[in-house]
């Protein structure tokens, strides 16, 4: 099978090759090329273009409106793992010793991009306006942690917490991705229904402003401010050198690898290995985050796996998801989904390199004696030297040789595939097996649908197929639906789901997992139909919500935060409402033809995380191709 993709890609690229470029030294949307800084969009081709409200599911975020149009209160640095003042001047200050009460400062001489001056009241009146919103999901994060919050004066801001704070930071500022709190020009969004105004075209605070959108969703056009100097970005980098940010799906991997094989396209976010190693033969200009294997960035912070509504039977019951982990051969999936190229996970924090030494490597003991109910122990500790062998026996070259070095790189272990001992889960709780297939405790066949991203998030969309081929085999009815973006997210938000290749509820960056974990707390669980911003798996477990009750009141570089995220991963080993599967290998390469000094490897000042609100901080930093 990669054989055929593999080939097709190439024949793909070789038509192309003789297909001459629309105009030469311009863009298809009529932007001089050599200004033009060209970005794939992550979850392609956006169905509802002119909906731009960044609080409503459905509406697409990472066109450019996440990573040039909205900024954070606090950034993160990728490389420290440290926050940084972006939209606010300060770090938050607690003025009442408790931990309830902050003050800080938002940045002076920003402007919005319709020109009227940033203030702390955009802050305020954002905060409120989704406190008194239910319907904006949003909504129950921030009216179950904050009493209040004003604008005292035009710089500074106070609110009150429900309880002892100290991740504040957390909570306003990006640590992952983004965050979910975009402060709103509020001088626009009193004026209008928060929870059914398009916000198009939108006034933003980042230093390029939309300019131009395509009727069909397929490319979004952001020209640099002129102002530019009024914004985050151009304060703390500088003046960003492409005029014109152009932000362009192009469709399938075949058809995207072919616009960057022709320097139509600077940036990609996700493709295959195979692709990669089709378009690096095709163009020595593109280049990986290593150059030699894994090729892949390694460290993004969100692993991949399968989540389950655990609201809804059979999903509900702990013995059906570990029998689904049991009955499931990761060797297998790793080959299918990218040809082994992937580290193993079976803790719901990612793999990568600080986690690996915080928790996956110290809790290898507990790992190997970790037993279900019943005494059984399922942990396989041989998973990486078994990929090691598989890919030698390939002639990959690269490969590590020694078995400390293989764990390294392929992870610590996973769990047995053992499908007697899934078949006897099943079975304890009423379920049965017919030449036919499983049958359901109340005799009806097992149909199972797993949702899967359509032509983006390529490693979650081939992990889908990888894992149903293995229920498959292990007697389920299971069916792949793929899915656009909008629809994808939002079925997930509001639980209209069984199974689905998502990735939220894993995210992790730094030692302190309140940070995203936090998120499986009980008290965001809303009911199936209503949109929820966290804790998408409907899961609940009260011992849970203890633990990260008392990592909230911790300072983020207290020692037991560790201690406390090691219970936490030890609850959620044993409840198994997402399966853990492999941290994320991102294949993400750039075009250097017309621009330079991208992060890599070697030019480490930054991650590879093209669709993160910190792109704007990395587009100043580009430069003209030499």
């Amino acid at each position: 099978m990669k054989r055929l993709i593999h080939a097709s890609i190439a024949l793909c690229i070789a038509c192309a090759a003789n297909t001459p470029a629309l105009a030469e030294n311009m863009t298809d949307v009529g932007t001089p090329r050599k200004e033009t800084l060209v970005v794939d969009i992550l979850t392609g081709r956006v169905g509802n273009p002119k909906r731009m409200n960044p609080y409503l599911e459905g509406n697409s975020l990472v066109q450019g409106l996440h990573q040039l149009g909205y900024s954070n209160l606090w950034e993160i640095d990728t490389v420290k793992g440290v926050q940084y003042p972006a939209l606010a001047a300060t770090m938050p200050e607690a003025i009442d010793g408790k931990n309830t009460r902050w003050r800080f400062k938002v940045r002076k001489g920003l402007a919005w991009s319709d020109g009227v001056p940033f203030s702390a009241a955009d802050v305020a009146y954002t905060a409120q306006m989704i406190i008194g919103n239910p319907k904006l999901p949003y909504n129950r994060f921030l009216e179950k942690n904050i009493k209040s919050i004003q604008a005292i004066d035009a710089e500074t801001v106070e609110l009150e917490t429900l309880s002892a704070m100290p991740k504040i930071a957390y909570m306003f500022g990006s640590v992952i991705f983004g965050n979910g709190f975009r402060v709103l020009p509020k001088h626009v969004w009193e004026k209008v229904d928060p929870a059914t105004f398009a916000n198009f075209p939108p006034v933003t605070i980042g230093p390029y402003k939309l300019k131009e959108v395509d009727d069909n969703g397929f490319w979004f056009l952001w020209e640099k401010r002129a102002d530019w100097q009024k914004t985050d970005a151009g304060q703390i980098v500088g003046e960003p050198k492409p005029k014109y940010v152009l932000f362009r799906s192009y469709g399938t991997e075949e058809k995207r690898i072919m616009a960057m094989a022709r320097n139509d396209i600077d940036v990609l976010t996700d493709i295959t290995p195979e692709g990669l190693d089709i378009l690096r033969q095709r163009n020595a200009k593109v280049k990986s985050w290593y150059d030699a294997f894994p090729w892949a960035a390694l460290d993004d912070p969100c692993e991949r796996g399968i989540s389950f509504n655990t609201s809804t039977a059979p999903y509900d019951q702990w013995q059906v998801r570990w029998a689904l982990a049991l009955a499931t051969r990761i060797d297998n999936v790793s080959i299918a989904t990218f040809s082994g190229m992937m580290r193993a996970s079976p803790l719901h924090a990612p793999p990568i390199s600080i986690l690996m030494k915080t928790y996956h490597e110290p809790m290898l003991p507990w790992l190997k004696g970790f037993a279900l109910p019943d005494g059984y122990k399922p942990f396989d500790s041989e998973f990486a030297i078994r990929m090691g062998q598989r890919l030698a026996a390939e002639k990959i070259p690269g490969l590590p040789t020694g078995d400390a070095e293989l764990r390294k790189l392929f992870g610590v272990g996973w769990w047995k595939f053992d499908p007697a001992k899934a078949a006897a889960l099943l079975q304890s709780v009423g379920f049965r097996k017919t030449d036919a297939g499983w049958l359901l405790p109340d005799g009806k066949p097992w149909k199972m649908t797993i949702n899967a991203p359509a032509d983006f998030e390529i490693q979650s969309q081939r992990l889908a197929f990888a894992v149903a081929n293995e229920w498959k085999k292990f007697g389920i009815d299971v069916n792949v639906q793929q899915q656009q973006g909008g629809v994808f997210t939002t079925e997930y938000a509001s639980g209209n789901f069984q199974a689905g290749a998502y990735w939220n509820q894993t995210c992790a960056i730094g030692p302190d997992l309140w940070v995203r974990l936090e998120w499986w707390h009980e008290k965001y669980v809303s009911p199936n139909g209503q949109p929820a911003a966290f804790n998408r798996e409907r899961y609940t477990n009260p011992s849970l919500g203890r633990i990260i009750d008392q990592m909230a009141i911790l300072q983020p570089t207290d020692p037991k935060n560790v201690e406390l995220g090691t219970a936490l991963l030890k609850e959620l080993v044993a409840g198994m409402p997402v399966i853990p599967m492999f941290g994320t290998s991102k294949f993400v390469p750039v075009n250097t033809t017309y621009w330079s000094n991208f992060p890599s490897a070697s030019n480490y000042y930054e991650g590879p995380w093209w669709w993160w609100s910190n792109f704007k901080y990395i587009v100043a930093r580009l430069r003209p191709a030499p």
